[in-house]
């Protein structure tokens, strides 16, 4: 998926620079950021991106994983969940209504 539009959502600016950084020398084009779920969702209406790099704790009323699922359903988009911290009881609803890839250090929402 090189050359691909990455929209990076995350309300930890270091974290968005670092990311996109990184992604940028995997060839990837990273379109914008978003710092909230509201943020994302009008970042994602405008810039079509081909793909989101989303955090699973936001700041403001929607976190990322009602982000995300707003995101998959509205644009039909692939999430990619990212967090440092989960645990059984951040993963539990996901796993209840999103179909995910879960692994020792991410999530992954499959299409």
């Amino acid at each position: 998926m090189a050359n691909s539009k990455v929209l990076i959502v995350e309300d930890d600016k270091i974290y968005v620079d670092i990311e996109q950084w990184r992604l940028s020398k995997l060839g990837y084009d990273v379109c914008g950021s978003a710092g909230t779920g509201a943020e994302a969702m009008n970042c994602v209406a405008t810039m079509q991106p081909d793909i989101v790099l989303m955090d699973i704790h936001l700041e403001g009323e929607i976190d990322g994983i009602e982000t995300a699922g707003r995101i998959k359903k509205e644009f039909d988009i692939p999430v990619i969940i990212v967090s440092a911290h989960i645990d059984e009881a951040t993963i539990y609803v996901p796993k209840q209504s999103i179909p995910m890839d879960f692994s020792e250090n991410h999530l992954m929402m499959t299409t």
